[in-house]
């Protein structure tokens, strides 16, 4: 059995957990309770061992798949030898409250209608707990299908019958009759889920979300299927983001860089923010700042880069029994790069407090003296090494990008203290550290006889997040050193067209991963500021070109256009939001950052006392 294209699956999401869909109608991806939880269906990275939940027309390998406008509802359409159907899969959704403003119905519906002739449906469930190491068998309570080991029910308007460890049915549809299996992992104790309506609900509950939206500009359709994706990888008890839905899935084929990305790395917050509010989703927004925030006020520095969307820590380990995506091994749950030290997490953290305050002025007293504390701790440890952004699993080094968003933390800081009027604040220090710091990157970050800015100091490599540097406003985009930045790393991390690796140096691991998504979108965000506008429009097409074909994008890209890594990934399409509304802006600043302090006149904030006296 041979695995289809990472990006060739389905994503389906109820923003508490996901399944994954493979084009020939089988479920190899699934967790339970949650994202995070226990893969019971894990086809996807083992075709023997992993579970799996197999429906299939009769002569038909493959079907014609698209998803109901602004959902996240797919549509398959069979046509078999003795007839046509239709199939509906999703999890089903409904409308929530402020706390969870959409409420996962924690059932996996499929549902297949007869249209013309005759259609033989064969449906076939094989649940595997611990990843595929142990097996279940099936017990009839009341009608439905409880099975052992593992929190999972199946109810069905077709006969369905136990052999052994797998729940088996085959059955012939005339034209008009529908079959529907409600796989359902909820409470063990509620009631069965009602099928009537769940369809109609779900799509009435995605669409409302999607519609709160009016972003009509430049590549409109992408930018609102993007924000679908990010709004499927949003818990939905906490906000959290995750930066994917699977683990294991290689950075290049065969190779050992197989990592668990079914966490909420902070890098990603600002940008996430952002884009909420851009978008017209102030009310994720929001639940997402108060997620990282209640983060940043129960860890002691330094910040762990990366969480569980709980907010837990997380520990790595192999899960031997499985061979891997095509024979990609080790196969990693957890992921130890949350012992590392990331500075430029800092930077991250308070880009997203200063663009929540610009848009709400909601920043409380007690939460800018949690930050405030950040950027004090910035202020006295910027001339120390970290791990990097990238996670190189080596020793600490001055890498340059966390230099930058280190000046990130205490400009932003700055600025939140002159908006919240904060006479308390440590400011003078903050701007000598600031300055001072800029200052040195400028004279150790950037090398002359490279004629770029460069990975760490005292090297000459390549870093592709050094093309943050204008989008966070370090820098201008038309500085001769930026240009020079951007050519050379056009040049020189480029593997095909429109697509680069994220840096080129010894990372310490065999083998070599492909291009990195994230900064092939961040490119051309970057060629826009510099002014070099059709020229970032021709790369944001041919990115465009290497979507899945349901328009997904995974973490990256081999040089001819294998999809490599964790699937659908969020950093991807983030940063495809970004580049897009930066060509609609087509100014000379991050279109995002620019919108943020223009969206509404934030007045000064109430002066914030210092803490009591201890």
């Amino acid at each position: 059995m041979s695995f289809p294209p990472v990006d060739s699956y389905a994503f389906l999401s109820d923003t508490h957990t996901a399944a994954l869909v493979a084009p020939h109608g089988t479920v190899e991806w699934f967790c339970v309770p949650h994202f995070e939880g226990d893969a019971v269906f894990a086809r996807l990275l083992d075709r023997q061992v992993g579970g799996a939940f197999s429906l299939t027309v009769d002569g038909c390998p493959a079907a014609a798949r698209r998803y109901l406008p602004d959902t996240l509802v797919l549509h398959s359409e069979y046509d078999g030898p003795g007839g046509r159907a239709v199939g509906r899969d999703f999890l089903a959704v409904g409308p929530g409250d402020a706390a969870q403003p959409i409420r996962a119905g924690k059932v996996l519906v499929r549902q297949v209608t007869a249209e013309r002739g005759v259609v033989r449906l064969m449906v076939r469930i094989t649940p595997r707990p611990g990843f595929g190491a142990g097996a279940t068998g099936w017990t009839q309570v009341d009608g439905r299908w409880h099975a052992s080991g593992v929190p999972l029910r199946v109810g069905a308007d077709l006969p369905l019958v136990a052999d052994g460890a797998a729940l088996t049915a085959e059955v012939e549809l005339p034209a008009g009759r529908t079959a529907t299996i409600l796989l359902d992992y909820g409470d063990a104790a509620g009631p069965a889920p009602d099928p009537t309506g769940l369809l109609d609900r779900t799509c009435r509950t995605w669409r409302d979300w999607s519609g709160r939206s009016d972003y009509a500009g430049f590549a409109a359709e992408a930018v609102r299927r993007s924000a679908l994706v990010l709004r499927g990888l949003s818990f939905d008890e906490t906000g959290a983001l995750l930066a994917a839905t699977t683990t294991a899935l290689p950075e290049e084929i065969g190779g050992v860089r197989n990592w668990d990305y079914r966490f909420t790395w902070h890098r990603d917050a600002s940008l996430l923010l952002l884009a909420l509010f851009r978008l017209g989703h102030a009310e994720e927004g929001r639940r997402y700042l108060h997620f990282l925030l209640d983060i940043c006020a129960t860890q002691a520095d330094p910040i762990a880069p990366l969480v569980g969307i709980h907010g837990h820590t997380t520990t790595e380990r192999e899960l031997p029994h499985l061979s891997g995506y095509a024979d990609s091994r080790p196969v990693r749950t957890g992921n130890e790069a949350a012992d590392q030290v990331q500075f430029d997490t800092y930077g991250h953290i308070l880009d997203a407090a200063l663009v929540y305050q610009q848009l709400t002025g909601d920043l409380t007293g007690d939460q800018w003296r949690l930050l405030r504390r950040h950027v004090d701790t910035m202020a006295r440890r910027w001339r120390e090494p970290d791990h990097g952004t990238w996670e190189i699993r080596g020793p600490r080094r001055h890498y340059v990008n966390s230099k930058v968003m280190t000046w990130v933390c205490l400009d932003r800081g700055i600025r939140l203290a002159d908006l919240l009027d904060d006479r308390a604040a440590a400011v003078d220090s903050w701007r000598q550290a600031r300055d001072d710091l800029h200052a040195e990157v400028l004279d150790r970050g950037y090398d002359d006889a490279a004629g770029s800015f460069v990975l760490a100091y005292g090297c000459t490599d390549l870093d592709a997040s050094l093309l943050r540097i204008p989008l966070v406003g370090f820098l201008p985009a038309d500085d001769p050193r930026m240009l020079a930045t951007i050519d050379r790393i056009r040049q020189r991390l480029a593997i095909g067209p429109a697509l680069i690796r994220r840096y080129q140096a010894d990372d310490g691991l065999p083998g070599e991963e492909g291009a990195f998504l994230l900064c092939s979108f961040e490119l051309v965000s970057a060629l826009v500021l510099a002014g070099e506008r059709d020229s970032a429009r021709q790369l944001f097409n041919q990115l465009s070109a290497y979507a899945g074909p349901l328009g997904f994008y995974s973490e990256q890209l081999a040089g001819d256009g294998t999809a490599l890594g964790n699937y659908p990934q969020a950093f991807t399409h983030l940063a495809l939001i970004e580049a897009a509304l930066n060509l609609d802006a087509a100014g000379d600043r991050d279109a995002l950052h620019t919108w943020a302090e223009r969206a509404r006149p934030v007045p000064a904030g109430r002066p914030v006392p210092p803490p009591p006296p201890t």
